[in-house]
Parts: C-alpha cells; sequence; structure tokens
C-alpha cells in the first residue's frame, strides 16, 4: 500500500466546513481539489448549492465544478470516470488529488466500484412516473417493498428519484437493486481475496462536522436563509424560464432547488418554502452521517476547532500520506 500513491478524502455534512479546510490545506499541500457534489456539477446552479464564488474558483480550481447543464443527468457512474481520470492527471504532476464534499455515494462508488447496473430506460421511467401520478408514490414504495424489501427499507416513499431507479432496475433486469449489489460486492471481495486493488491509492480518509449537532442545525438554518438574501429564488425563477428544465430532473430535485420550484408552481407558502428547505438540508446531513458512521478508517475533525489545520497535517504525517 505504501507504494501507491496518495489521496485524501475530506468528506462530512452538508454547511460543515468541508470548503475552507480543503482551501487551508492547498495552502501548505502540493494538492489540487476535486469536487464530489452532485449538485456542484451544474451550472447556473450557485447560490442554492452554496457553490464556492468565482474569485475563490479561480484562485483555488475545482475539478468537477460546473461541468454540466442543468437539463443534463449526472450518475455515481460518470462522477468515477471523471474523478479517476482527473486524480491521475494530479497525481502524474506530482501532485495529491483531495476529493472534497458530502455526495457520499460518490466516495463510494470511487472505492468500491459500481454494480453492473442497467442504463436508464426512457419508457420505462415514463410507465413509473404515469403510475406515481396515478396512484402516488407509497403505492410504488409498496411495489418495490415486495420484490425488493432491502432496497425499501432504505428508500423513503419521498425520494422519487431513488424509489422510480429501484423499481426501473427491476423491471429492466429481472433482477433487484439489492441482487445486483450483492454480486458486485461479492466481485470486490474476490479483488480484493486475489490481490487486485480498487482504488490504487492510499488513501486518508478525514470527516468534518461540529461535535455538537444543535450547531450544525444552526449552520444549516442560517445558511438556508442567507441563500434567500442573495436572491436564491431569483436563480430557482431563471432555470424555470427555461424551456427545458422541469421538477423531476436530478438538478431540479437537489435540496432547496425542489422546495423553491414548488414554492413558484403555489404549492407552498414562503414560510414552508423555508420550513421545508431547511428540514430537508437537515435530513441531508443525516443521511451524511449515516454513511460516514459506516465508512472505515474515518478521521473525525471538530469543525469548531480553531487548529483543525496542524491537527489534519500531523494526522497525514502520521499515515504516511506526506513524504
Amino acid at each position: 500500500m505504501s507504494q501507491l500513491p496518495p489521496a485524501i478524502f475530506l468528506m462530512g455534512p452538508t454547511a460543515a466546513g468541508k470548503t475552507d479546510l480543503a482551501i487551508e490545506l492547498t495552502k501548505v499541500l502540493p494538492c489540487e481539489l476535486i469536487s464530489v457534489d452532485s449538485a456542484l456539477v451544474y451550472r447556473g446552479m450557485d447560490i442554492g448549492t452554496a457553490k464556492p464564488s468565482k474569485e475563490v474558483l479561480a484562485e483555488y480550481p475545482h475539478r468537477l465544478i460546473d461541468i454540466l447543464d442543468p437539463a443534463e443527468a449526472y450518475s455515481a457512474a460518470d462522477f468515477r470516470r471523471d474523478a479517476l481520470q482527473a486524480m491521475a492527471e494530479i497525481t502524474a504532476r506530482g501532485n495529491i488529488p483531495l476529493l472534497v464534499g458530502g455526495t457520499m455515494l460518490y466516495y463510494k462508488a470511487l472505492v468500491d466500484g459500481l454494480a453492473d447496473m442497467p442504463a436508464a430506460d426512457p419508457e420505462v421511467r415514463a410507465q413509473i412516473e404515469e403510475e406515481a401520478a396515478r396512484l402516488g408514490w407509497q403505492a410504488l414504495h409498496d411495489q418495490l417493498a415486495a420484490i425488493d424489501p432491502a432496497s425499501a427499507a432504505r428508500i423513503h416513499p419521498n425520494d422519487p428519484q431513488r424509489l422510480s431507479r429501484a423499481l426501473e432496475v427491476f423491471r429492466v433486469s429481472g433482477q433487484s437493486m439489492t441482487e445486483l449489489r450483492l454480486k458486485q460486492s461479492r466481485q470486490t471481495t474476490d479483488a480484493a481475496a486475489s490481490g487486485r486493488q480498487q482504488l490504487p491509492y492510499t488513501v486518508a480518509n478525514l470527516a468534518i462536522a461540529p461535535a455538537n449537532r444543535q450547531v450544525l442545525h444552526e449552520r444549516i438554518k442560517q445558511r438556508f436563509t442567507n441563500m434567500l438574501e442573495q436572491r436564491f429564488i431569483d436563480e430557482v425563477v431563471a432555470l424555470r424560464n427555461r424551456s427545458d428544465l422541469h421538477a423531476g430532473l436530478p438538478s431540479i430535485r437537489a435540496v432547496g432547488y425542489r422546495q423553491v420550484w414548488d414554492y413558484l408552481d403555489g404549492k407552498l407558502t414562503s414560510a414552508e418554502m423555508q420550513e421545508r428547505g431547511i428540514i430537508a438540508t437537515r435530513q441531508l446531513a443525516k443521511r451524511q452521517f449515516t454513511w460516514l458512521r459506516s465508512w472505515n478508517d474515518l478521521h473525525w475533525l471538530d469543525s469548531l476547532d480553531c487548529d483543525n489545520l496542524p491537527r489534519t497535517l500531523k494526522y497525514l504525517g502520521t499515515i504516511s500520506i506526506l513524504s
């Protein structure tokens, strides 16, 4: 393992201070930044994603930010391909890839690879959405529970994107998402036993968050309020004014955007939109913590500590990431 080039994962829940610490690390280490965020890939979605400012990005470039139009989809497989290419280019220059963001599925895809899922089928997806409009998403969740109880236990009935995908996988392939992932897990175990590496890097796994969960909740509330003051609603209005965007797209389903979109549709009052946007962001943070609790070899940092940079450098030295 020590012969593999180094890489750093800087993970954590939303509003935890990941970007600030990543930038501090680039000032003292030969790191180049790669964004691990499923919303930051989209151009024109800046305020609601808390995207670093143009000035910050000019001084501290991040790979995989502003690479897609909001009308396009971006999968974990797409991320894995792009991240591996970026990591290889950074390593070839003698620098350290520093991956920063909170989309935990992307990290997992990078480390473990992905099950061989069937490609999206627009006709099947349209059938599922028609059923949802007619029967409701709870009825479709009941369908999923009958064919794939493990996925149904993991996917909330109010998560139409993941619910639809799980049903689509079964209808297209005849196998549940759980069955396909178990097959991938066995392949990963076999690869590890034979000495083949899924990810050819020695990775330092870091996570940052306030030790006090209430502090994070207050940060989330304040950040959403700040977004609205920065004209977040106008940003969503500009997206709505395009003829090719709608509420079913992955980009518009992003936390915050879907609540403002519903507000503009007249489905929510302004107060309801703000409340639901904050609640949805807190729920996102909770899911991120759930992922992180199961992550191996994870070194935690408290957002409120004033010496996270030296603590991080000391940790990187102890695990031989820094030569």
